[in-house]
């Protein structure tokens, strides 16, 4: 049996660790600047005013006060949501309020900041595979920090729109040149390893912003608990952007297999890199991919931005950040390491195919967990998220891994971030059919199909790209044989040439002797 070769990226070196760590704090920042708005939504639609309004359960009245009253089920009757008391006939338990979700909030978290966050990714891409890396993610980082900071600012719903867009803009940088610096800095068989350590930020980032979201605001600083969230969130991003900009080395681009032979093929011009890196993704393999990603993506969008509300309109007196600070934290970071891990070793034996079995496994254990979540009451409804973590999280390295190993080197930037912007401009807009969803049924019918229901869509999709996975692989691999064969002769001819030059050499200079 062979030995599994867990947190094998020590190989790396420290400095590549060094880099690996600095790219993670990125990484965490760019979560926690993007989900913070999720998280203080309720307060911010209060004091701004956007969004829908509905029947609201005060916080701090406990069940036993608030008797059989149910507030969400009163929807749209302001009279009869503040007329209603508790069992005492004296305390009032709803509220008519704006409630934080709603078509104005989805348009914030999905179109306003999704569909520049998917097109700015590309010309990123792009400027990344011909220029210092590096250093235009120390730039983004700051900018979208810069983004952070001012919605702390905000007060009318066209700043906050404005800010989201600037946010997508900068912040869409982050993947693509993290992700080519990356492959750069760790070899093959240990990628998706680094790739799975990266990915971590995103829990970390997410679980912060639950911390941040709910005992900052919470804890109403000079009476603007919301807004100190952002200021402190933007923050941090100034010092670490100096910190790559200064400490970080741009590294050597490398070449996978098979690829030196036609080393001339990649320096192009910036319309045939650009036509190189979209003409991968025509492959049946990475197409199927890109749409079970882009299922699965939806389903973490759907949920992440609007946990949240949920639990404020079923369990209003539950504070999200005693559970949501840690669970995603420990689970979610513990799940996309794993999936890197275990796709490299099962790669090491069973060969790539095998990480698309980790993707479908993987999901399908997740599903019944991320249900268990809208089915069981609090306490058991976090609990049930840690599995829902630890198995529906192992995709995000697995998925990148699989990418930049079917691209060429010179383009790697390019196409991850032409994958970012399929599934994260059909996922990240996912959460527009939430609120039609919730106005025939209710926001649990809506979670029900978009989070649990999405997960085993995915793993369905990624059943159907293992059959041609497996035939573009071959291809891949008899042309990586037919390059090498190409230049093993060109070796061979000019090894040829070059004798034949020094016997001709040597032919002349006899002559002249004689």
């Amino acid at each position: 049996m062979p030995q599994v070769r867990l947190f094998s990226i020590h190989k790396a070196g420290i400095y590549a660790l060094y880099v690996l760590f600095l790219l993670l704090l990125a990484y965490l920042l760019n979560q926690l600047d993007r989900y913070c708005l999720a998280i203080c939504t309720q307060p911010m639609a209060q004091e701004i005013e956007y969004g829908d309004q509905s029947c609201l359960a005060l916080k701090n009245v406990s069940k036993d006060i608030r008797g059989d009253v149910d507030c969400p089920k009163i929807k749209n009757d302001p009279d009869s949501c503040d007329e209603q008391t508790g069992t005492d006939n004296k305390t009032i338990v709803c509220d008519y309020n704006y409630n934080g979700n709603g078509f104005q909030y989805q348009l914030l978290v999905g179109p306003i900041f999704i569909v520049i966050y998917t097109f700015s990714g590309i010309p990123l891409g792009y400027a990344a595979d011909l220029t210092n890396r590096k250093n235009l993610l120390a730039f983004c980082l700051i900018m979208w920090s810069a983004m952070t900071l001012l919605t702390g600012f905000a007060t009318e719903y066209w700043h906050l729109a404005v800010l989201r867009f600037g946010l997508g803009i900068f912040e869409a940088g982050c993947t693509p040149f993290a992700s080519s610096i990356i492959a750069d800095y760790f070899s093959e068989d240990i990628r998706g390893s680094a790739l799975g350590v990266y990915n971590m930020g995103i829990y970390i980032g997410y679980s912060l912003s639950y911390a941040f979201g709910n005992f900052i605001t919470d804890a109403n600083i000079n009476g603007q608990g919301w807004r100190w969230t952002f200021f402190i969130s933007g923050i941090p991003g100034f010092a670490l952007g100096a910190l790559i900009l200064f400490t970080m080395r741009e590294p050597e681009r490398t070449l996978n297999r098979g690829e030196q032979a036609q080393k001339s093929k990649y320096e192009a011009t910036a319309l045939q890199r650009l036509t190189l890196a979209a003409k991968q993704f025509l492959s049946p393999s990475l197409l199927l991919i890109c749409i079970a990603g882009s299922i699965r993506n939806g389903a973490g969008y759907v949920w992440g931005f609007n946990t949240q509300n949920y639990f404020n309109l079923y369990y209003p007196n539950e504070n999200t950040g005693l559970w949501f600070s840690w669970i995603p934290l420990v689970g979610g970071s513990i799940g996309v390491v794993f999936g890197g891990v275990i796709s490299d070793n099962v790669v090491r034996t069973r060969g790539p195919v095998a990480r698309i079995w980790v993707l479908i496994f993987s999901l399908l254990l997740a599903a019944p967990f991320a249900a268990g979540t809208l089915f069981l009451p609090p306490p058991w409804a976090f609990v049930s998220q840690i599995p829902c973590y630890l198995f529906g999280e192992m995709w995000v390295g697995v998925t990148l891994a699989v990418v930049v190993e079917l691209v060429p080197s010179a383009v790697r930037a390019t196409a991850v971030a032409f994958y970012l912007f399929i599934i994260t401009n059909i996922g990240g807009n996912m959460n527009l059919l939430v609120s039609p969803i919730e106005k025939a049924s209710s926001l649990k019918t809506a979670l029900y199909l978009l989070y649990p229901g999405c997960y085993v869509l995915g793993a369905a999709v990624f059943l159907l790209s293992l059959f041609v996975i497996k035939r573009d692989i071959k291809k891949v691999k008899n042309r990586e044989l037919t390059d090498e064969s190409r230049q093993g002769l060109l070796a061979s001819d000019n090894q040829e040439g070059e004798e034949d030059a020094i016997n001709y050499g040597s032919t002349k200079r006899e002559g002249e002797i004689s």
